[in-house]
């Protein structure tokens, strides 16, 4: 979108195409990757865009926002984060600017967890007061889905974790001058909370359940990393998620186009 003039704006958007929105973060994503990973959310989008528009339904992509909401790794120098209130003022009014214009065909491509309560909180008010469903991939998610399908469920549960799979994968295929492969650390051991086994960025383990605990990231993940080993990560298995994202995204947008929008049926 940002590379159209307003006169080809114009005429484009009389036709009501399918514009993906996509979202990311600026945050630690290991010693070794980009911490911009909203790079990565807009490159995925213009590749969904293209083979859509290829396959016959005009999509187009918004300018990225790469700041996500929450600060999960506010303690590691460098990033910039919005609160969850700011992150949702800026989603609903980027939402509203396309909507008072009748572009109503409108898909976020999410690429951060924290970002995903608000998403929700801002689209179920627009389908509440407009009646104009948007709806939301969550990336990561997905690819997290697709990786034991890519690598089998026993590598797949080595290497996925914060700073390793999917994303330095997704990284090492979409930029790999990025990424630094020599910096790659080796997993280190899980460290402890008031003498409990640390299960995530904000719990530990207890007795088989998890308890919430508001600690820093940096005390969990010193160098960004947590859960995975990212020696595993390649360029290949990028690939194949890239690729997998990338058919999935838009088997979705020609579905979402050729549906009329509708309140949920009981």
């Amino acid at each position: 979108m940002a590379e159209l003039t307003g006169g080809e704006a114009r005429a484009l958007y009389a036709e009501n195409p399918v514009i993906l929105l996509p979202l990311g973060s600026y945050e630690d994503q290991g010693v070794h990757a980009p911490m911009g990973d909203f790079l990565h959310a807009e490159r995925i989008s213009e590749l969904i865009a293209q083979q859509a528009t290829e396959n016959g339904v005009r999509t187009v992509v918004a300018p990225v926002l790469p700041f996500g909401g929450n600060d999960f790794f506010g303690s590691m120098p460098g990033g910039i984060a919005l609160s969850p209130a700011t992150f949702a003022t800026v989603t609903r009014d980027m939402l509203n600017c396309l909507l008072r214009h009748n572009l109503t065909r409108l898909v976020i491509m999410n690429g951060h967890s924290g970002n995903v309560q608000s998403i929700q909180a801002v689209t179920q008010e627009i389908y509440r007061d407009k009646g104009i469903l948007v709806p939301s991939l969550y990336l990561w998610h997905a690819a997290h889905r697709l990786l034991p399908q890519v690598l089998g469920p026993d590598r797949a549960r080595l290497s996925a974790g914060h700073g390793a799979d999917p994303l330095t994968s997704i990284a090492l295929n979409l930029f790999p001058h990025l990424v630094r492969t020599d910096m790659i650390p080796s997993p280190s051991a899980a460290p402890e909370v008031i003498g409990l086994p640390v299960s995530g960025f904000a719990s530990v383990s207890f007795e088989g359940i998890d308890i919430a605990i508001p600690v820093e990231s940096d005390e969990i993940a010193p160098e960004g990393i947590f859960g995975g080993d990212a020696r595993l990560s390649s360029a290949e298995t990028g690939a194949a998620l890239v690729g997998q994202l990338v058919d999935i995204g838009a088997s979705f947008v020609q579905h979402f186009a050729s549906q009329r929008q509708s309140r949920a049926k009981s």
